[in-house]
């Protein structure tokens, strides 16, 4: 009933086993919601962080399988996120945890690898999280989960200048995002020089290739996971 009653509702979430706190718009009357603040705990109290994207992927692991950056979206601000996955032998009824995600969508994601790509997930274990104790609800960390599933499951690393972003249609399409073009803004700024996004038609900018996927089997080739497909 306060809720109902109230103009904004603030949620501030974080765990004490991490350096971040999070403090999240629910609800505003007079402005946009989904916005998030971004806070480290510090000696000296709460302290704002100001690049988030680049101290999410600070101690991002380089040249291992299972991970790949999403350039996401919360609110309006876009965030550069560590996306890891592991798939192992199931020795009883398979496992599904997911942290920092939907998990009823790295399931569907899940299904449109074994439907697609003929890999035989349901007899894995998997595991998924979004690195530094953040939550995220943006269609775009699909690609994410699929690229990093495929990634652990061949044991091929994804090289470090990739990032990518996209939603995964049932269909094993690879569908658009809102604000592509800030999400490749930001991951230029950080560095990477390859970014994979939905649609049909590549391009080359000074510093920058973004590379274009329409279906999830153009992203095994694309990123060189072509062993998945065995």
């Amino acid at each position: 009933m306060v809720e109902h009653l109230v103009d904004v509702v603030l949620m501030f979430e974080g765990d004490r086993q991490q350096m971040f706190r999070v403090l999240r718009g629910i609800k505003n009357r007079f402005g946009s919601t989904s916005e998030l603040g971004l806070f480290a705990m510090e000696g000296e109290g709460l302290v704002g962080v100001e690049d988030p994207s680049r101290l999410l992927l600070e101690e991002r692991p380089v040249d291992r399988p299972g991970s790949i950056v999403v350039a996401a979206f919360e609110g309006t601000r876009p965030l550069m996120v560590e996306v890891q996955a592991l798939l192992v032998r199931s020795f009883g009824t398979p496992r599904r945890v997911v942290s920092g995600m939907d998990p009823h969508r790295v399931a569907l994601v899940l299904a449109v690898i074994e439907r697609h790509l003929g890999i035989k997930i349901s007899e894995m274990d998997a595991y998924f999280k979004v690195t530094g104790g953040i939550s995220l609800d943006d269609p775009a960390l699909d690609l994410g989960v699929l690229v990093a599933a495929l990634s652990s499951f061949t044991g091929k690393a994804v090289s470090c200048e990739w990032a990518v972003c996209g939603e995964v249609g049932l269909t094993g399409e690879i569908r658009r995002v809102p604000r592509l073009a800030e999400r490749v803004k930001e991951a230029m700024g950080l560095g990477f020089t390859r970014v994979l996004v939905p649609g049909a038609l590549s391009s080359v900018q000074p510093g920058l290739v973004t590379v274009a996927a329409t279906r999830v089997s153009e992203v095994v080739a694309r990123l060189g996971l072509e062993s998945a497909e065995e």
